[in-house]
């Protein structure tokens, strides 16, 4: 390099920030959006909050496998490294073929995210990267490296150091300095040190192949073995403390053949797809299971019409309630929880905030069973999709060791909506109708985004994740729950799940036989993706809405017309064949209860279900004219006779409020319920020969006589018979909840541009050389700034902005705005009159007006000022 070119070479990563493109700095404010909030003042404050600590650690958790690597490499590296050196510890003395094809991948990726800065003869890590990734006593190094010669011989008596190179056949020097560097330039050099190694014993050989991957520390006694003492006269094992030794990482390197990694891994592992079914099917699944989403929830919002569970104080379902709420709609419990929690998303439930606070539907749920089928299921998807809480973290502990519970606080996981998309992508990257083999997808994921930080992973050495992290048990809960919503259908990404996400169609048709069936049932079809997902602003709200109305629009074919009929049958069933019509639904399931669900759903007629439908106002008449209107089978007549005999009966008893009264025609039956010893905690007794009075409620006193086998009816204070109707219960209107968002939101074009035209006007007014002034307070005499505010007076500043207008000059400006906040500000003054300057900003890059009492001063620019 020459004298220019190293003059040219940036000394830091403001400088390396200072010469990029608008395009490099947008793609690193993309990737690393904490950087811009708020918005830099210039390019030095935004190298700073770069190497700051927080910000560091979030980028380098959200590398892949090989950059992480790759910057794991550099801190084992000399500070600066070459390119060359970089390569050699990537992919060691044989130079693999696809660490040396992946790596320059790798370091653009680091070098386009600030984590590392210079060209490619001075590679460098941010120190903060450095401090991290590099090995020490207290955190091992990932690759499992541990110190250099020199600093694990920092400390060392001069005269052990000689010692050494005495052992080692190196010639003794004046000073230890000089000497560790003998000592480490022989480790390094693969044909010295491969004859140092062969006068070894095999004892001593075998104890550095179990010290080479890590960790490379060791324990010896006072009186070391013959094998050991000659590892540790030769310095290939050197102390560290009392009874420890270590072993220097240009030994270790030599002894893996100078690669930094075990294992490094240039390409992502590829997503196998387990089987393959033909689309139509995997549509047709997907279809069934979307209807039975909108079946369930539906059910379980009419469960909690009338007031669901009670809120616990700390918030959320009690485990009781999630029970019975498990039981009603035939589920498992961590299955109940995800549905609670979709609808509670989608803000179709929520708490009524009254004094005895309770779950209950909300207006939006009225609204939402008015859409269309599809359209209902598509904003249950899209909840799904980008919701934070996490039903699957139910049941768990929080950090101080309580239940977290449905409904509660302390659901958000703020990974889940990217990790949940991320998974829908890669089942879509496989051929149509293909299902994925699970572990593969959460290697995948695991490569993409390793899930153990660097923090973490200094705690065992390695870079491995456990099966039981938080990412893969989201991308487990995802697998599960896109197939019960019908995202998926047979573990397939369904063409509405694929509209839900954007994908494109689908790369080719999976390959089935003539019969339709795959060729090959359970062949994996590995599907290499080579490149890792680029990091790209997440969807606007309207593109979010134009998905969810592709996706609507595709699911709306493949689901069946309702049905306007049922089957009755003489065992007091009805089969509903397919899905109902809302009204007919409505009406049936107060009519009947369901017996069973599935392809087909039954009704079961009782007499409790036939007085509840007659009690809601119906009359025997009205249910006859329904029943024979809406059944492709005659009437049985056993469900006649059901719906007379309870319709005789009902009403015969009249309950009002008296404390309660019963009253009826027929005295005999006054006398049969006095008679009755199941009636006696009602404390009934008779004022007239057709009246009993009760001490009951007539609530209490109407279930009381319906528990003992009588039908009464509620009547008014008139007389007139209630009709019973239940009472819905909704909540005030309420919002859904908001996810809460993992770190500050991706920027989108506009922000970009407008923080990257405010750092580069900030850093002209920063860095544009100044005319010294008189007192040195612009900078000093090299007309550097010197990062204070220019001090002129009144009469100066007013002089000196009247000749700029004359010359067209820019200037040098420190200004304070009304809050009392300082700023230095690059202006070209295009007039000065009344108290004001107006002038073209280069700060803001704009025309604005200041007032002149505000301005604290003004400096001349240097005049080879750019």
């Amino acid at each position: 390099m020459s004298t220019e070119e190293k003059s040219a070479a940036p000394r830091s990563l403001a400088e390396a920030l200072r010469v990029r493109d608008d395009v490099s700095l947008a793609a690193l404010l993309r990737s690393r959006p904490d950087l811009i909030t708020p918005v830099p003042t210039d390019l030095t404050q935004l190298a700073t909050r770069a190497g700051t600590r927080a910000s560091v650690v979030r980028a380098l958790e959200r590398l892949d496998r090989f950059a992480l690597q790759t910057a794991e490499a550099l801190a084992v590296a000399p500070d600066p490294a070459s390119y060359g050196e970089l390569l050699g510890l990537m992919a060691g003395d044989e130079e693999d073929p696809a660490v040396a094809a992946a790596l320059p991948r790798a370091a653009a990726l680091l070098r386009e995210q600030a984590l590392v800065w210079g060209a490619d003869d001075r590679l460098r890590l941010v120190r903060t990267a450095r401090e991290l990734l590099a090995p020490s006593p207290q955190h091992p190094s990932p690759t499992g490296l541990g110190p250099t010669v020199r600093e694990a011989t920092a400390g060392m008596s001069p005269g052990r150091i000689q010692e050494i190179l005495a052992a080692v056949g190196l010639p003794s020097t004046h000073d230890s300095v000089s000497a560790v560097s003998a000592l480490g330039g022989l480790f390094a050099d693969r044909r010295r040190m491969a004859a140092l190694l062969a006068g070894l014993p095999a004892e001593s050989r075998e104890v550095l192949d179990r010290l080479v991957w890590g960790p490379p520390y060791g324990q010896v006694t006072h009186d070391p073995a013959a094998h050991l003492r000659a590892l540790l006269d030769r310095g290939l094992l050197l102390p560290t403390a009392p009874g420890t030794v270590v072993l220097p990482r240009e030994v270790a390197l030599h002894l893996r053949a100078g690669r930094a990694h075990r294992a490094p891994e240039p390409v992502p592992p590829p997503v196998e797809a387990a089987a393959t079914h033909r689309p139509q099917v995997v549509d047709a699944t997907a279809a069934g299971q979307a209807l039975a989403a909108l079946a369930t929830v539906d059910e379980l919002l009419k469960e909690w019409d009338e007031g669901g569970p009670s809120v616990l104080r700390a918030g959320g379902l009690s485990v009781r309630d999630l029970k019975r709420t498990a039981v009603a709609l035939d589920v498992p419990e961590p299955v109940a929880a995800f549905w609670v929690e979709l609808a509670y998303g989608a803000g179709l439930i929520a708490s009524d905030g009254e004094a005895d606070e309770r779950y209950a539907a909300t207006p939006a749920y009225d609204e939402w069973r008015e859409l269309p089928p599809a359209e209902r299921w598509a904003r249950l998807a899209g909840t799904w999709l980008t919701a934070t809480r996490t039903p699957g973290v139910v049941g768990g502990r929080d950090a101080k060791d309580r239940t977290l519970s449905a409904l509660g606080p302390n659901l958000d996981r703020s990974a889940a909506p990217e990790v949940r998309h991320r998974v829908l992508a890669l089942l879509a990257g496989l051929p149509e109708g293909a299902s994925p083999v699970a572990e593969s997808v959460l290697a995948r994921l695991r490569w993409e985004r390793p899930l153990r930080g660097p923090q973490q992973q200094r705690e065992t050495g390695t870079g491995e994740a456990r099966d039981d992290d938080l990412r893969s048990r989201i991308a487990r809960w995802t697998l599960s729950e896109a197939e019960l919503l019908g995202v998926t259908g047979r573990g397939a990404l369904a063409a509405p799940g694929r509209a839900l996400i954007g994908a494109p169609e689908p790369p080719h048709p999976a390959t089935t036989d003539d019969a339709g069936q795959p060729e090959g049932p359970g062949d994996k079809l590995p599907v290499h993706h080579h490149r890792t997902p680029p990091v790209t602003a997440p969807p606007s709200p309207a593109e979010r809405a134009a998905a969810t109305a592709t996706a609507a629009r595709l699911l709306a074919p493949l689901f069946p017309e309702p049905l306007d009929h049922v089957l009755l049958q003489a065992d007091l069933t009805a089969v509903a064949p397919g899905p109902l019509e809302q009204e007919l639904a409505d009406v049936l399931g107060v009519l009947a209860d369901v017996e069973s669900k599935g392809g087909a759903t039954v009704y079961r007629f009782t007499p409790g279900s036939v007085r509840r439908a007659l009690d809601a106002g119906r009359s025997a008449a009205d249910l006859h004219a329904f029943l024979a209107r809406h059944s492709r089978t005659p009437v049985p007549q056993p469900l006649t006779y059901l719906i007379d005999d309870v319709a005789r009966r009902h009403g015969r008893l009249r309950v009002g409020a008296a404390s309660a009264y019963v009253r009826c025609d027929d005295d005999a039956t006054l006398d049969e319920i006095l008679a009755d010893k199941r009636a006696a905690g009602l404390g009934l007794r008779r004022l007239a020969p057709t009246v009993l009075a009760a001490q009951a409620d007539p609530a209490a006193l109407l279930e009381g006589l319906r528990a003992i086998g009588f039908a009464p009816a509620a009547e008014s204070a008139a007389g007139d018979v209630l009709i019973a109707r239940a009472d819905s219960h909704r909540t005030p209107p309420r919002a859904a909840p908001e996810p809460v968002p993992d770190g500050p939101p991706a920027p989108d074009d506009t922000l970009l541009a407008a923080a990257i035209r405010a750092v580069r006007a900030g850093d002209l007014a920063s860095t544009t050389p100044r005319k010294p002034g008189p007192a040195g307070e612009d900078g000093g005499e090299d007309g550097a700034p010197g990062g204070t505010l220019p001090r002129t007076g009144a009469a100066e500043t007013l002089a000196t902005m009247q000749a700029a207008v004359l010359t067209g000059e820019a200037l040098w400006i420190g200004y304070v705005n009304a809050e009392g906040a300082a700023s230095q500000r690059v202006i070209a003054p295009i007039r000065v009159e009344g108290g004001f300057v107006t002038a073209y900003d280069h700060t803001a890059d704009e025309v604005r007006t200041y007032p002149l009492h505000r301005v604290t001063g003004v400096a001349e620019l240097a005049d080879d000022a750019g």
